[in-house]
């Protein structure tokens, strides 16, 4: 449970960088709760809190992370610094490779809406295995 807690902050984190709540990022996480089996209840307490972040123990499930944090990003189509900054330090702190993290931020505003298809990205990763 505590690993989805931190998964969910790190969303919230990610969302709040750019100084405002948008309702669809907050629906999408709303939806990534219910995914990890978090109340909604307790997911709103997670804009209080700060849960400590617990990098997924398996590199796919971090990669899926990863690109969660992608779309959520992309949602207002409106990448700051702030975001990429964040976005980037917690995929280092996941220990995701560096060359596959910045290809994935820079190959986004490639497609429709920034979003990366998720075999691309997987792809992405596979070329620069660590």
């Amino acid at each position: 449970m505590e690993e989805s807690l931190g998964l969910l902050s790190s969303l919230i984190q990610l969302i709040k960088s750019d100084g405002q709540i948008k309702e669809k990022e907050y629906v999408f996480l709303t939806e990534m709760a219910r995914m990890l089996n978090v109340s909604k209840e307790k997911l709103d307490e997670l804009f209080n809190q700060e849960v400590p972040f617990i990098p997924p123990k398996h590199e796919f499930d971090r990669i899926i992370h990863f690109h969660r944090l992608v779309l959520m990003m992309n949602f207002d189509l409106d990448t700051n610094k702030n975001e990429l900054d964040f976005i980037n330090q917690l995929g280092l702190k996941m220990g995701l490779n560096t060359l596959a993290i910045s290809k994935v931020l820079i190959e986004m505003n490639n497609y429709p809406n920034k979003v990366v298809p998720p075999e691309r990205l997987i792809e992405i990763f596979r070329e620069n295995y660590n």
